[in-house]
């Protein structure tokens, strides 16, 4: 994980390290509840290995959380985005949009066709990303949801893989 720790209002980002995952799963679970295992993008989390993680810091309480995940579309070497996890009591503040700013940063700087992720078309088309019809996921989701950010590559088509 080689991005730098980025300075952003009174939070600071920061590359996720193995101390942090018992506190970044529990702001995860804070955040989305047992319902999120239920999702299409938890079958893609299962089995693909975890590419980068970032996580946001207030005075040293963990406030923030995002992960990025290998996996391949069409062949392609991507990533998958999410999920993406704040504190309750500290949202509307850019730390998500930071969160995902630090996440495009590593995928620019890996050289990734592009990044993949399920979301909110109003939230996410703020940093690039464009709908994905023709990818597939391991188990349904809203394809208005499916959206890819072009690094080195055109949306793909095909089934989105654990790489």
């Amino acid at each position: 994980m080689s991005a730098a720790p980025v300075l952003s209002n009174s939070f600071r980002i920061a590359s996720e390290t193995p101390a942090d995952r018992e506190e970044a799963e529990a702001l995860v679970m804070a955040a989305f509840g047992p319902g999120r295992f239920a999702k299409t993008a938890e079958r893609i989390r299962e089995s693909a290995r975890i590419a980068a993680a970032f996580v946001a810091r207030e005075n040293g309480r963990m406030i923030g959380s995002v992960r990025l995940w290998s996996i391949t579309v069409d062949g392609l070497d991507a990533l998958f985005l999410g999920p993406i996890a704040v504190a309750q009591d500290t949202r509307r503040g850019g730390i998500g949009a930071d969160l995902v700013g630090a996440c495009l940063g590593e995928a620019q700087a890996r050289g990734v066709a592009g990044v993949l992720l399920v979301g909110d078309p109003p939230y996410f088309s703020r940093f690039g990303f464009q709908p994905a019809p023709d990818v597939r996921l391991p188990g349904p989701a809203d394809p208005q949801r499916v959206m890819w950010l072009p690094i080195t590559s055109a949306a793909p088509s095909g089934l989105a893989l654990a790489a």
